[in-house]
């Protein structure tokens, strides 16, 4: 067999040789001498050139893709451009998106009237193969994204439209034949370029009359695709931000406290109008924090919670403590006020939101001492029956009251809302829990009446029997009535963000438990029965000690228990030893102790491996992360406690005159506001909506009728639009004045070193 020769490098250069992989366009020569002449911007030069070569290919484009007319285009060549547009069969590409680009309105007429010439329907949709920007990008796309107000403007006159994009969850017709046929990086890119569009100031104001609602709106809708689709969950949280912030940005732009009242007291957005501030409701319920706390809206909620009693304010800090207890004592006289003098100047004066606040404080108070009282009887020789202390015909009136404003509430507001808040599931398990008591007390009741065993002693009493399941709920229930307190404690500035940072704690709590649930299960489910047969052995030494075998991972339940308290640190030392009985020896009096050396130190391997996993790991984890979120409160405290104090407020807003369990008593306006509120024709635009009266709000701000505010609300919306862009424009003017600053003493610069470069010569 004939051997094959080895191929040397040199005779095989030529196969070695660099190919190009990758071709571009390139200029020729003369393509150059084009392109420079138009660069220079004069037109009759180039007229010249192209007059001596005819049939010169006038949309020649060099490696980047870039022709002479977008040459021209980015210089801000007008002229040229014009002459451009007048050669034969010229190619526009892209060049209208950099006019957009650019701001350049009167080029991007004379591109939007040539290409019309060539096809009108070309200038509604993106350039399929430009350089800079996707296909899906439309002129008017690319002009909401820069935010030039006038272009857009140009646009839509000339018919141009954005489809808005379909949230992530949106599953209908379309977006499910979009979603089983088109790319899907082309699809999730496409929505975002759609909201970046959409989402713009300069369009928002263009689009609707309301642009504070529809931030809003495009503000929630941003959150819910950063959830949905985390691979642009940044871009989709800076959007949400910087639309946030131009809704602030309007009301920054206010003047007067009428035009502030005149944008909180709009009623679009909210399905139910039982709020005297609409849109305050709904920044509340679309989580607008900075909306909220922006100092030009808490000065009209300050003004509505604190009515015609301004000299509170002025009132020391002690005297506003003791203003509660104070309070008690003109509880039913304020009771009979509402029933009987509905239009009197001092039940309006107890009907403003901050009198009713303090109203509900006092009857709490009262109530809290009346179910201390009952908690703390004497149970030495209670007997199987109900307790009869008197005191628990008054709690159960309290909880009644308690009840019934929870329902009002609840009917006011819809289950919807009335249950997203955290402290509303508090009150409707607290009320379940006292009249879990009050049945269990009448089970008792009639337990004892049928069975005669009221003498019963206690100890010989059933683990279920109604008297100790009663107790049991009484109590967690009282738990819950004193945990209240801490729902006070928002208004004030120190006590606030602490109950804040306690409430994202527990979040933090919420999101932990998952990995310890798991870890503690891992470990339980191999070491359930490991020790199982050694439980119950004793070992005797030869002292006479006596050891035991703890019941430690003997069963499921027993180390779930010694894992859960191994995570406090309060598990016994010896969950880990093997104990063994001790065995009989070679004589009748001597015994041996055996050791299972490998079981024991499995066992003490997987136990100080959990501690390691959750003591020292999980658990300063744990520590860390509600550190961290305590420092996220404390670094925009203003912002979170001003927002949770606002909360306090809504709800008070809402409430009655009379507190528990005074709102009970019926009052022919409460009759008539439920019978309304019942038909869904109530309405809080002129009135407030009280237990015992409806009176005409006492804010110092004056009623607004609805015609009086479809008339003035979109004047006041044109001219805080108008303040808005003075600044912006004011701010980039500012800016392009440094950067012309910047370009002209680099200029300088380049200028004195040439003098000195000819000078030296």
């Amino acid at each position: 067999m004939d051997k094959v020769p080895y191929l040397r490098l040199q005779e095989e250069g030529s196969i070695l040789a660099p190919r190009p992989s990758i071709l571009l366009p390139h200029l020729q020569e003369s393509e150059k001498k084009f392109f420079e002449l138009v660069a220079s911007g004069d037109v009759l030069a180039v007229k010249d050139y192209l007059e001596k070569n005819p049939g010169f290919n006038v949309n020649c484009v060099n490696f980047q893709g870039v022709s002479a007319l977008l040459i021209a285009v980015q210089n801000h060549m007008e002229p040229m451009v014009e002459f451009l547009l007048g050669q034969p069969a010229i190619d526009i590409g892209d060049c209208i998106l950099h006019a957009v680009k650019d701001n350049q309105r009167k080029i991007l007429e004379a591109l939007l009237q040539k290409i019309t010439e060539i096809a009108p329907s070309l200038e509604f949709v993106g350039v399929t193969h430009s350089t800079d920007f996707p296909d899906y990008v439309t002129p008017l796309i690319l002009a909401a994204q820069c935010g030039h107000y006038e272009v857009i403007e140009l646009l839509i006159q000339r018919g141009h439209t954005i489809s808005k994009p379909h949230p992530p969850s949106c599953r209908c017709s379309d977006c499910r034949i979009h979603l089983e046929r088109d790319d899907l990086l082309h699809a999730e890119s496409l929505r975002l370029n759609l909201y970046r569009a959409v989402s713009n100031p300069a369009y928002i104001c263009h689009s609707t009359h309301d642009p504070i609602l529809a931030a809003f709106s495009l503000c929630r809708e941003l959150i819910e695709c950063s959830s949905m689709v985390p691979e642009f969950r940044v871009a989709y949280s800076e959007l949400s931000m910087e639309i946030s912030n131009f809704a602030v940005e309007l009301i920054a732009c206010c003047r007067s406290t009428t035009e502030m009242e005149l944008i909180l007291r709009q009623p679009s957005g909210m399905s139910s109008q039982i709020y005297s501030l609409p849109r305050l409701a709904l920044a509340m319920d679309y989580k607008q924090k900075t909306f909220v706390a922006h100092p030009n809206t808490q000065q009209i909620v300050e003004a509505t919670w604190c009515g015609d009693w301004h000299q509170y304010k002025l009132k020391s800090t002690l005297l506003t403590y003791l203003i509660p207890i104070i309070r008690i004592f003109a509880l039913p006289i304020i009771a009979i006020m509402c029933l009987a003098a509905p239009n009197h100047s001092m039940t309006k004066h107890w009907s403003i939101p901050l009198n009713k606040m303090i109203s509900h404080i006092a009857a709490y108070l009262v109530f809290l001492i009346v179910i201390f009282l009952e908690s703390n009887i004497d149970k030495t020789g209670q007997k199987r029956k109900p307790p009869n202390s008197g005191l628990e015909i008054l709690i159960m009136i309290f909880v009644a009251g308690n009840i019934w404003s929870s329902l009002r509430m609840l009917l006011l507001t819809g289950p919807k809302a009335y249950f997203k808040k955290l402290w509303n599931w508090h009150a409707t398990v607290n009320n379940s829990l006292f009249l879990l008591t009050f049945l269990f007390w009448l089970a008792s009741y009639y337990d004892a009446k049928n069975n005669d065993q009221t003498d019963l002693e206690r100890k010989y009493w059933h683990h279920l029997d109604p008297i100790l399941i009663a107790e049991g709920t009484f109590a967690v229930a009282v738990i819950m009535a004193y945990f209240k307190l801490m729902f006070f404690c928002r208004l004030n500035y120190y006590l606030g963000p602490l109950q804040i940072s306690l409430g994202k704690m527990c979040a933090d709590m919420a999101k932990y438990f998952t990995i310890f649930t798991l870890i503690i299960l891992s470990f339980s489910a191999g070491l359930c029965r490991f020790y199982q047969y050694y439980d119950g052995m004793v070992q005797v030494d030869e002292n006479e000690m006596k050891t035991q075998q703890v019941s430690s991972f003997v069963d499921f339940s027993s180390t779930l228990k010694t894992f859960f308290w191994a995570i406090l640190c309060m598990a016994p030392l010896e969950s880990a030893d093997v104990v063994i009985e001790n065995l009989p020896g070679e004589t009748p009096k001597s015994t041996i102790i055996n050791e299972h050396t490998f079981t024991e130190a499995i066992g003490y391997i997987c136990f100080a491996l959990f501690e390691v996993l959750i003591v020292i790991m999980i658990l300063n984890m744990l520590i860390a992360t509600m550190s961290s979120t305590f420092q996220r409160v404390l670094d925009n405290l203003d912002v979170e406690w001003t927002f949770g104090k606002t909360d306090f407020y809504m709800e008070y807003m809402l409430q009655t005159t009379t507190p528990s369990p005074f709102n009970l008593i019926p009052t022919p306006a409460g009759a008539t506001m439920f019978m309304e509120m019942m038909n869904g024709t109530r309405t809080a635009g002129n009135t407030e909506m009280e237990g015992g009266c409806c009176q005409r709000k006492q804010s110092g701000l004056k009623p607004k009728t609805k015609e009086f505010n479809e008339k003035e609300y979109p004047a006041l919306m044109s001219s805080l639009v108008q303040r808005y862009f003075r600044e912006k424009d004011e701010a980039n003017q500012a800016a392009s004045e440094m950067d012309l600053l910047r370009q002209e003493i680099h200029e300088l610069k380049a200028l004195l070193n040439d003098i000195i470069a000819e000078k030296e010569e």
